[in-house]
């Protein structure tokens, strides 16, 4: 299939009458599309946003004849001098196809350079004048056209940037046409400075035109759960305290703050990583089912469970803090900001009474993956007692590996009637092999580009998230809890290890789950 066979067949796609073309109630994608990402020169455009476009274009859902892409920085470079920068982030091997590299020419001749500050009225009028050159260019009507803002910025210039996008940007009329901002999480360190900035952007732009980007809702596996839990009538009977005895969200890196330690201290795991990446995962495990998929129906049923979260208390908390965090310079030598958290969090409704969900990260531990892990009380009157084998157990692999397997006990083959833990295993390399997994900024962009806001943070959802966990992060911040120390490489504290055990995770020993090999 030729290049332009392909565009035609994806462009099709886009447009196609499915669940997932949500766009259409906003008004036909006749006009131009022009894309403008702010902090252009920075490290979160250059690595992940670019890529994620062209990989866009590479597929057929970005079209020559209809977009164009805007870097908006104060660095004073040229459009060459940008595509320059950008060239190494989308060609990574050196043994690059003729293909791939006309696709990454092509693509880098569709990008183009402003610069300007992100609080001179007169530099987004610049930017306002480009982007309508585009459009008359493309014989866009006035007001039909498509533009979407995507702020790769620190959230302190996004009341000034949003302003400006408002004041200079905006489409002119309606027939058709949409401005969108995307935004970078974080979205406020607390419940009131995520109140204050939501005011400051919801004042200029209707929820509708606002995406919080979250990455890890656009994941593979993250996007399957609701198919897994809704879809599956072995689940619906289960997923409930009478059969599950704890659930647990972890994420661990193996690697420390390397050279962000400033940056990172201003934060913390918990808001870098448990308020809005594990807590979002929480929401799609536990919430109840939607009435369709529209987002709406979504992200109501998400605000719910969120607002049935019991208060966190001091027992079912266990911070840490990696040995050596704070040799880097940029680090207070008495910092308490923990890279490593447990937090166990209650749900106080019909369904989840009683059962513990523990949220895991931490940096410098001894393995990198992420995963959920559903654990299923004993089996009464266990003839084959096999209890000390280990729990049936459902795990959703969400990075490295991607894969879901359940745990089970199974008869060891031979003439003794002796019990084993083995997988029934989904892995997605052996069973999808061929099949290139989308990035998560990819999925989420062009779920941006079609109006599908059901993998974004509404407003009251951030509320409802800031609510759970600011009394917790004030006392943090005021020494009330204290970061224990742990050995880089290791599980983190042992102290964690022992809040599972109390919150009734039993571990299963002499068990590893080895990912199958082609």
């Amino acid at each position: 299939m030729g290049t332009t066979d392909w565009h035609c067949e994806q462009r099709l796609a886009l447009t196609n009458d499915s669940p997932l073309s949500v766009d259409n109630e906003n008004g036909p994608e006749t006009g131009s599309l022009s894309i403008v990402v702010l902090g252009a020169s920075g490290d979160l455009a250059k690595k992940k946003t670019f890529p994620a476009l062209f990989n866009l274009y590479k597929q057929g859902f970005l079209l020559e004849d209809e977009v164009l892409i805007f870097g908006y920085a104060r660095t004073k470079i040229s459009d060459e001098e940008l595509r320059n920068r950008l060239r190494g982030y989308l060609i990574k091997d050196k043994d690059a196809s003729s293909e791939h590299l006309e696709a990454v020419s092509k693509f880098l001749h569709l990008v183009k350079y402003v610069s300007g500050s992100y609080d001179s009225e007169d530099d987004f009028r610049l930017l306002d004048k480009e982007i309508s050159k585009h459009e008359s260019e493309t014989n866009t009507t006035e007001g039909s056209s498509r533009r979407l803002f995507y702020l790769a910025l620190p959230p302190s210039v996004y009341p000034s940037v949003s302003k400006m996008i408002k004041t200079t940007c905006m489409n002119k009329s309606d027939l058709g046409g949409w401005t969108r901002v995307v935004v970078e999480k974080p979205f406020g360190k607390d419940l009131e400075s995520a109140e204050q900035l939501s005011n400051q952007i919801g004042g200029l732009f209707e929820e509708p035109q606002i995406y919080r980007i979250d990455h890890y809702l656009g994941k593979e596996l993250v996007q399957n759960m609701l198919v897994l839990r809704f879809a599956n009538r072995l689940f619906l009977p289960l997923w409930n305290r009478d059969n599950i005895a704890n659930v647990q969200i972890v994420f661990r890196e193996d690697f420390g703050t390397e050279g962000r330690g400033g940056y990172f201290d201003q934060y913390g795991i918990i808001r870098d990583i448990i308020q809005n990446h594990l807590l979002q995962i929480f929401c799609l495990v536990a919430m109840e089912k939607p009435v369709s998929l529209r987002p709406e129906h979504i992200r109501d049923e998400k605000v719910k469970v969120l607002q049935s979260v019991l208060p966190i208390k001091d027992n079912d908390v266990v911070l840490g803090q990696y040995e050596g965090y704070r040799d880097d310079p940029t680090v207070p030598d008495n910092s308490n900001t923990p890279t490593f958290a447990t937090v166990v969090l209650r749900v106080h409704n019909e369904r989840w009474e009683g059962v513990p969900f523990i949220l895991k990260a931490g940096k410098a531990l001894g393995s990198r993956k992420a995963d959920i892990r559903i654990q299923f009380k004993d089996v009464p009157g266990d003839i084959f007692k096999c209890q000390k084998q280990g729990r049936n157990e459902f795990v959703i692999r969400l990075q490295p590996s991607e894969a879901m397997y359940m745990k089970l006990t199974v008869k060891q083959p031979g003439l003794e009637m002796s019990t084993a833990q083995s997988e029934l295993d989904l892995s997605y390399r052996q069973r999808y092999q061929g099949v290139t997994i989308p990035e998560a900024y990819e999925r989420l962009i062009l779920d941006t580009i079609r109006g599908d806001q059901q993998h974004f943070v509404r407003r009251d959802e951030l509320k409802a998230s800031w609510e759970i966990f600011t009394p917790l992060l004030h006392r943090i911040d005021k020494g009330e809890l204290k970061s224990i120390p742990y050995k880089s490489g290791s599980r983190g504290p042992a102290e964690a290890d022992e809040l599972l055990e109390k919150a009734g995770y039993v571990q299963t020993h002499g068990y590893i789950w080895i990912p199958p090999t082609l």
